[in-house]
């Protein structure tokens, strides 16, 4: 989950390293360094926000050099401190690596390399890499050499850099199952986490595969297996620029990011609705007929996008789909064919419980195709098709804009499928991809209460516990803004099915309990509004204070609800991706009015690139 950046070239290394980091800090804000070659190596190093590394360096300066590498952790091995911060020095502070990731049998390698006499300093499994890497340089003088050597023996998901004062002008890192990427620029080199690491530098990129080393220098750029197999790796185009990474005047990144939902929609649609059909470039839907059942996998925001899209896709496209959250869909032991349609959902394209499900899937023989939003990521690859949304960047650690891009995502797969089946209601379909088309617009309306909405957060700043109800698709809703109060506000906070109301939940309400209520429409077709408006009154009737999230004009519910947050009129599978919105908002204000971070929530990451 740790951001990484390494870079050689004709800049000042510092600028280019704090500059990277600072896009990347959304992978890990435990801790920060850089480690930096001019006349020799040196380095800086606090736990802490980035911003404490920055004063640092401001204290004590750095001489800069023209090759570099820097980190951002999120603390898996040892406590968040100074002395766990990566970079990690070896051979007399000659050497410095960094690392994502998680070394299995690093205690297994510990121990071979104290019996030899090596004193450690940190509590990291890193540091053994680090230790290693120097040895093999050693024998070898040569750093991709002794990359390669070491790791042959490494167990778990890794991501290394590393540079040696002795070496100037060359950075070499090596991935399995963890994310890296190579910026190419003129007469410098880039490598980073993910492409913002050096987008304000080259959008031109390529994608270094699974259990492969690469070396940098400012010309010249080679990759090979951990085999010593010469590689030539997949070349992209980042198809965004350094400013959408940026907040651009909004108080944090998840405004910015909630004020960008709808173009999200409208981006992940654009150009894949034609006379009426969808059709996405890289995706032929008339391979997947013989497909008789879907798997949605993903963890966390992802599954309750993949929730929805399970209604969508069983009512359109007329076959079987099943949600499974990924770090449980390979434990065990999934009965699934080559008829199989394993779907994956991850923001970052990086999530390694989603990875090792879909290496998993592919191994038993079942169809993969991954929605994602990030270019040049591993499951993509390791996937037989992909569908991305072009959401852009999403800086925050809390998912918004993605959500409603996955959501859209696995709408086009669902009316995708079903027009080549056949098995679709043609008419349906067509007044779906209508309404699709329409949904930015409803969304940009949806934002205009905003301000209510904060409001509405500052009211409850001291609330300590929030429940919210959905029915259809708006269960997943109902679980995707408690996900949000929990992450954001710290609070504890449930979504249950409102059905599900009388069966145990309904002992939680008394005087006073916010609910969120997402409503249906009174012209639903399956008569699910009167039942959830007899919800709404089972629980006033027991003092429940309601928000209900309802269609604008929705009489049935005023009587009933102490606030009602209004949605344009839309059709049924249109309405979550409408009421998911003032839920974003509401997090995000409840949590500002409590004085915390929402950008970067306490003890988690953005991408979890660790099992």
């Amino acid at each position: 989950m740790c951001g990484i950046v390494g870079y050689v070239g004709p800049r000042g290394s510092q600028e280019v390293l704090l500059g990277g980091l600072g896009r990347l800090e959304y992978r890990g804000y435990d801790s920060a360094g850089v480690a930096i070659i001019s006349a020799n190596l040196q380095t800086r190093k606090r736990s802490g926000k980035l911003q404490t590394l920055r004063d640092e360096l401001v204290a004590n300066p750095l001489d800069d050099g023209h090759t570099g590498i820097g980190h951002t952790r999120w603390a898996t091995h040892g406590a968040p401190t100074d002395v766990n911060a990566h970079p990690h020095l070896a051979d007399g502070g000659k050497l410095a690596l960094i690392h994502n990731g998680i070394i299995e049998n690093f205690a297994e390698l510990k121990a071979e390399l104290v019996a030899e006499g090596t004193e450690f300093t940190s509590e990291t499994d890193s540091e053994v890499a680090a230790h290693m890497v120097a040895r093999e340089y050693h024998r070898t003088s040569n750093l991709t050499e002794a990359m390669r050597a070491v790791v042959a023996r490494l167990d778990g998901a890794f991501t290394l850099l590393v540079v040696h004062e002795d070496s100037p002008g060359v950075v070499v890192g090596a991935r399995r199952n963890s994310p890296l990427v190579i910026g190419l620029g003129k007469g410098e080199n880039f490598l980073g986490s993910d492409v913002a690491a050096f987008v304000e530098y080259t959008s031109d990129a390529l994608a270094i595969g699974q259990d492969q080393i690469v070396t940098i220098t400012k010309d010249d750029v080679t990759v090979i297996d951990f085999d010593g197999n010469s590689v030539t790796p997949e070349p992209f185009t980042v198809t965004w620029d350094v400013s959408a990474a940026d907040k651009g005047g909004w108080s944090s990144f998840m405004a910015k990011e909630i004020s960008e939902e709808p173009a999200a929609v409208a981006d992940t649609i654009r150009g894949r609705i034609k006379n009426g059909e969808v059709q996405i470039e890289g995706f032929e839907p008339s391979a997947l007929i013989d497909v008789d059942r879907i798997i949605i996998i993903a963890c966390g925001t992802a599954a309750y996008a993949g929730l929805v899209g399970k209604y969508a896709l069983e009512q359109w496209a007329r076959i079987p789909v099943d949600v499974e959250l990924s770090h449980e869909f390979r434990y065990r032991e999934p009965v699934i064919s080559d008829r199989t349609l394993i779907v994956s959902v991850s923001q970052s394209g990086e999530t390694m419980d989603t990875l090792m499900a879909v290496k998993y899937a592919r191994e038993v023989g079942a169809r993969t195709l991954s929605i994602c939003n990030t270019q040049g990521a591993t499951i993509p690859r390791e996937s037989d098709a992909v569908i991305y949304t072009h959401a852009g960047p999403e800086v925050a650690v809390a998912s918004t804009k993605a959500f409603v891009a996955q959501v859209t995502a696995l709408y086009l797969l669902g009316i995708a499928i079903a027009q080549a089946n056949g098995k679709g209601d043609s008419k349906v379909l067509a007044a779906v991809v209508r309404d699709l088309e329409a949904t930015p617009a409803m969304l940009e309306t949806v934002l205009l209460h905003g301000e209510r909405i904060k409001t509405l957060a500052k009211w409850m700043a001291d609330t300590q516990a929030i429940l919210l109800l959905g029915r259809h698709v708006g269960y997943p809703i109902a679980l995707e803004g408690a996900l949000k109060l929990k992450e954001l506000a710290y609070i504890h906070a449930e979504g249950f099915a409102a059905g599900e109301l009388k069966h145990g939940p309904i002992a939680l309400i008394e005087p006073g309990q916010v609910v969120f209520v997402i409503v249906p429409s009174p012209r639903d077709p399956h008569s699910l509004h009167a039942k959830v408006v007899s919800n709404i009154q089972e629980i006033r009737a027991r003092g429940a204070r309601v928000i209900a999230i309802a269609e604008q004009g929705d009489a049935a519910v005023l009587p009933y609800a102490d606030e009602v947050i209004p949605i344009p009129l839309a059709s049924s599978f249109i309405e979550p991706i409408l009421a998911v919105v003032p839920l974003h908002i509401f997090a995000m204000e409840l949590a500002a009015a409590k004085g915390l971070d929402v950008d970067q929530p306490r003890n988690l990451a953005k991408s979890v690139t660790v099992e």
